[in-house]
């Protein structure tokens, strides 16, 4: 039971501690714009669609034309930069560039040629929370919430389909996956990504395996809902709607372990209907 319930506890406390980064971030974010006088474009549902299922479609393409060798390059330096370009987000608004810029160039080059699952674990939630909270200002919290029921629907088409699940494991082939690891032996979290291997995964019943995955996505689509939520209607409503994603998060967690044993689960569904009661609680508040 101890075991089953690894997976439970670490994302929960991963959802607390992104979403306790983001409002930080997003609160230092607030004053920068705020001084420089710089506006939320509150893009329209349309471009945020197409772009999404845009990249679904040309990494889909990607995973299925590019030889794998070519395919570690290419991720492996994307996700550099990108838990670079995190680092920099979250430091940059509280400590000088002179000294951000160098500790996002260290991150990224670390994890590059050092990435341990601690490691990863902590960059990605680094990233999530700086990533979303430049990228939630950008949207109306209505037009995000849309977007996200929209997507929760598209997590449980690709899920029962396998479209999601090849698509993780083609990257963790590649020696990156845009997930979070959860070992369940406390001397796992010194091992190497590479031992991360999602189809392995896959073939294991659910006692016998070593670590458990949280997808990404999951964590960082709530994220900017309730930055969009913050610079509109403040961090308390925010906050709300965080602890509803929270609730649904839980929720998935608790539909694989008592439901769909051993088989992936798409968790955006929960999260999606949970953030949606907290977001028209806001908004009729």
């Amino acid at each position: 039971m101890k075991s089953k319930l690894s997976p439970f506890l670490w994302g929960g406390l991963v959802m607390v501690l992104a979403l306790a980064l983001t409002f930080y971030v997003a609160a230092r974010g607030q004053v920068f714009f705020e001084e420089n006088q710089i506006v939320s474009p509150d893009i329209s549902l349309g471009p945020i669609i197409a772009y999404f299922f845009g990249v679904v479609v040309v990494l889909a393409l990607v995973l299925f034309f590019i030889p794998l060798r070519w395919l570690r390059l290419i991720f492996r330096a994307l996700f550099a930069l990108m838990f670079g370009y995190g680092v920099f987000i979250v430091t940059g608004l509280t400590w000088p560039v002179v000294v951000a810029g160098p500790l996002a160039v260290i991150a990224g080059i670390v994890w590059l040629f050092w990435a341990r699952i601690w490691l990863h674990d902590l960059l990605l939630l680094v990233a999530l929370s700086g990533l979303g909270s430049v990228i939630g200002f950008l949207f109306s919290p209505l037009t995000f919430m849309i977007f996200m029921l929209i997507i929760a629907v598209y997590d449980v088409i690709a899920v029962r389909f396998g479209f999601m699940v090849w698509m993780a494991d083609k990257m963790s082939e590649s020696d990156t996956l845009p997930a979070f690891i959860f070992p369940r032996q406390i001397r796992d979290w010194r091992m190497g990504l590479r031992s991360v291997r999602f189809g392995d995964l896959r073939k294991k019943e659910s006692d016998k395996r070593e670590y458990s995955i949280l997808g990404g996505g999951d964590i960082g689509i709530p994220l900017m809902l309730a930055v969009s939520v913050f610079f509109k209607a403040g961090l308390g409503s925010a906050a709300l709607v965080g602890v509803f994603a929270l609730v649904g998060l839980m929720g998935a967690f608790l539909i694989q372990l008592l439901w769909l044993k051993d088989k992936p689960v798409p968790a955006l569904p929960p999260i999606a209907f949970a953030s949606l009661i907290g977001f028209l609680i806001t908004e009729l508040a």
